[in-house]
C-alpha cells in the first residue's frame, strides 16, 4: 500500500508537470479601379483589393514621416500623425510605456507603409464591379479642411476630389484613450448614380516577434456574432479566413497591444484574414451598398482602436460603446470566469498597497485561508500517515507473503485511524487553478508589465534576473539563459524541500531519492517563469509549512 501511496503522489505531480508542459510550452486596399474589379470577379461579394506593397530597400521610419505631409494628433495616452498620402493612420507611439526597463524610449506601435515593419490602418470605398470610377487609394494626396491638429474634442476633416463629380471627405475624431472615429462621406455633384461599399483594413508588412507560448494568443483576432475567432500568423499563411456577420469587430493583437476595426452598427459585413506577398491583412467590407444619386451624398462611420490593452479601458469600450465581447481583446483564456475576477482582486490590493508583489502575497494568504479547512484535513491525514509509518512497515513485514492480507490490514489501519492515503494530493490540486490563473494574469495583463516588487525584482512579469552561477552578480559574468536561476526560485526550491520533509517519506529508498530531486527539478523548471509567480508559490509553500508544522505538533496517534 505504501508503494501505491507513493505512486499516487508521483502521478499527481506528473499530471501537474505534463499539463503544464502541454498548456504553457511554445508551441485589402484600393490602388486603382482595375485591381478592385479583378478582386471582385473572384466572388459575387465585393472585397477590398490587395495592394502589392513591396519594399525594395529599407527606409527609416523618421525619413518617411518627415517626407510626407501629415496631421499630428495627441491625447493623454498616444501621440503620432496621420499621413495625408492615403489618409492612413500609420504613425503612433504609446506615451506611457517604455520599450524596456533599461530604456526611456517609448513603445512605437504603428509605422508608415513604405517601411519594412509598416503597420497601418486605412479606410475607404469599393465601387460596384460595373463602375469605372477614379477613387482615392493609398497614394492619393488628401487636403486638410480647417483644423490641422487632431485632439480630443478637436476633429480634423480631410478632403479629396476625383475631378469627376465626386468629393470624398473623412472626419476623424480621437478620444482621450485609444479610439479613432472615422466618418467618411461622398458628395456627388455629377448626374450619375453609383453604388459604394465602405471598408476598413489593417495592414502589417512583416510578422512581429511572438512569445510562441500556447498560453497567449498573438495574431489575428475578432468576434463575429457571438463567436470569438483567433488565428495565428502561421494559420493565415496556410489559408485565409473569410467570415460574414452582422455585428462584431476584428483586428491584429500583440501581447500588450492591439489594432482593431469596427464596422458601422447594424451593417452586415464580410471580413477577411489573409496573407499575400509577405503582407498580413485584416479587413472588412459592408455587404449592403450605399447608393448615391445625382446631387446627393452618403456617409459611413468606422471605429478604429490602436490600444494598449489596459483592462479598465478595454472593458469601458466594450460596455459603453456596445462592442460585442471587446473585452476578449485581452486573452483571459479558457478560465475567463476565474482569471479575470482574480485580476480585479489583486488590482484592488495593488491600489491599497501600491505594490503588485505585496498584492500577490495578500491574495496568496487569502487563498490559503479560504481553503484552510480542506488543507487542514489533508495535513492531519498526512501527519498521521507519517506517524503510522512504523506500524505500516511492521504490517508489511508481517504479511509480506500475503498481499491480499496486507492490503486488508492496511485498509483497516487507515479506517481505524481515520487516515486518507491520497489526501497528500489535495494541497497540490487546490493550488493548480490559482497557479495557472496567476501565471496567466502575470503573463497577459499590461498592468503587471514592469511592476517592481522589492530589492532586485524590478519586473514581476519577468524572471528573477539574478543567478547563482555568477554568485548573484558578485562575479562580472552574464550566464546563458538556462543558467539564470535566481534567488526567488532557490527560495521556492528550499521551501518545497522543507515541505517535503514534513510529509511521510516513501518506504522504498529509491523512491525516496527520486522524491528528493523533485524540489531541484521544479526549481530549474520554474526559474524562467515570471518572478511574481515564483513569489506566489514560495509564499504559499511557507504558509503550508507553517500550517503543517502546527498540525504535526498537535497530532498524536496511538497505534496497536
Amino acid at each position: 500500500m505504501d508503494s501505491k501511496n507513493v505512486l499516487l503522489a508521483i502521478i499527481c505531480s506528473s499530471i501537474v508537470l505534463i499539463f503544464w508542459a502541454i498548456y504553457f510550452e511554445p508551441t485589402p486596399i484600393p490602388k486603382d479601379i482595375k485591381n478592385k474589379n479583378e478582386i471582385n470577379r473572384e466572388s459575387s461579394e465585393p472585397s477590398p483589393s490587395l495592394e502589392k506593397s513591396i519594399i525594395k530597400k529599407e527606409i527609416s521610419r523618421d525619413d518617411v514621416i518627415k517626407k510626407n505631409k501629415r496631421v499630428k494628433f495627441e491625447n493623454l495616452n498616444i501621440t503620432g500623425s496621420i499621413s495625408l498620402e492615403g489618409a492612413l493612420i500609420d504613425d503612433l507611439v504609446f506615451k506611457n510605456y517604455n520599450e524596456s526597463l533599461e530604456s526611456n524610449k517609448k513603445v512605437v506601435f504603428l509605422n508608415p507603409k513604405n517601411t519594412n515593419n509598416g503597420y497601418y490602418i486605412e479606410t475607404g470605398w469599393v465601387p460596384s464591379a460595373n463602375d469605372d470610377i477614379n477613387l482615392p487609394n493609398t497614394k492619393s494626396l488628401w487636403k486638410i479642411k480647417g483644423n490641422s491638429v487632431l485632439a480630443p474634442n478637436n476633429p480634423v476633416v480631410l478632403e479629396w476630389n476625383n475631378n469627376e463629380g465626386l468629393v470624398f471627405t473623412k472626419k476623424i475624431e480621437i478620444d482621450k484613450n485609444f479610439q479613432f472615429k472615422i466618418k467618411q462621406s461622398i458628395k456627388n455633384t455629377s448626374t450619375n448614380s453609383y453604388k459604394f461599399y465602405p471598408y476598413a483594413q489593417i495592414t502589417r508588412n512583416s510578422k512581429p516577434e511572438t512569445s510562441g507560448l500556447y498560453i497567449l494568443h498573438e495574431g489575428f483576432i475578432g468576434v463575429f456574432g457571438e463567436e470569438l475567432e483567433e488565428k495565428s500568423y502561421k494559420d493565415i499563411e496556410k489559408e485565409k479566413l473569410v467570415l460574414t456577420s452582422e455585428k462584431g469587430w476584428l483586428g491584429i493583437t500583440d501581447k500588450y497591444w492591439i489594432t482593431a476595426i469596427v464596422p458601422d452598427k447594424g451593417k452586415k459585413f464580410k471580413s477577411e484574414f489573409l496573407f499575400s506577398d509577405g503582407i498580413y491583412r485584416a479587413n472588412f467590407i459592408e455587404l449592403e451598398p450605399l447608393i448615391i444619386n445625382a446631387n446627393s451624398d452618403i456617409s459611413s462611420e468606422i471605429t478604429a482602436f490602436t490600444a494598449a490593452k489596459e483592462v479598465s479601458v478595454i472593458d469601458n469600450y466594450s460596455e459603453n460603446l456596445g462592442i460585442e465581447k471587446f473585452d476578449l481583446a485581452i486573452d483571459w483564456g479558457w478560465f475567463y470566469f476565474f482569471t479575470k475576477p482574480l485580476f480585479f482582486i489583486i488590482d484592488y490590493f495593488f491600489k491599497l498597497t501600491g505594490n503588485f508583489g505585496v498584492a500577490i502575497v495578500i491574495i496568496t494568504a487569502l487563498i490559503r485561508l479560504l481553503f484552510f479547512p480542506l488543507a487542514n484535513y489533508s495535513f492531519r491525514s498526512m501527519a498521521k500517515m507519517k506517524i503510522l509509518q512504523p506500524e505500516m512497515l511492521r504490517l508489511k513485514e508481517l504479511h509480506k507473503e500475503d498481499k491480499t492480507k496486507l492490503q486488508q490490514e492496511m485498509m483497516a489501519l487507515y479506517k481505524r485511524e481515520k487516515v486518507n492515503p491520497i489526501s497528500g494530493c489535495l494541497p497540490v490540486l487546490i493550488q493548480i487553478p490559482f497557479f495557472f490563473a496567476i501565471y496567466k494574469m502575470l503573463f497577459i495583463t499590461l498592468e503587471m508589465r514592469h511592476q517592481p516588487f522589492f530589492g532586485w525584482i524590478k519586473d514581476l512579469s519577468d524572471r528573477d534576473p539574478t543567478s547563482i552561477f555568477n554568485l548573484f552578480g558578485l562575479i562580472p559574468w552574464d550566464p546563458p539563459s538556462f543558467l539564470i536561476i535566481g534567488i526567488w526560485p532557490i527560495l521556492m526550491g528550499l521551501s518545497m524541500f522543507l515541505q517535503q520533509k514534513l510529509n511521510p517519506a516513501p518506504p522504498d529508498p529509491i523512491q525516496a531519492k527520486i522524491f528528493m530531486f523533485f524540489p531541484l527539478f521544479l526549481t530549474i523548471i520554474l526559474a524562467p517563469f515570471p518572478s511574481g509567480l515564483v513569489v506566489y508559490w514560495t509564499v504559499s509553500n511557507v504558509l503550508t509549512i507553517a500550517q503543517q508544522w502546527v498540525i504535526i505538533r498537535k497530532t498524536k496517534v496511538k497505534t496497536i
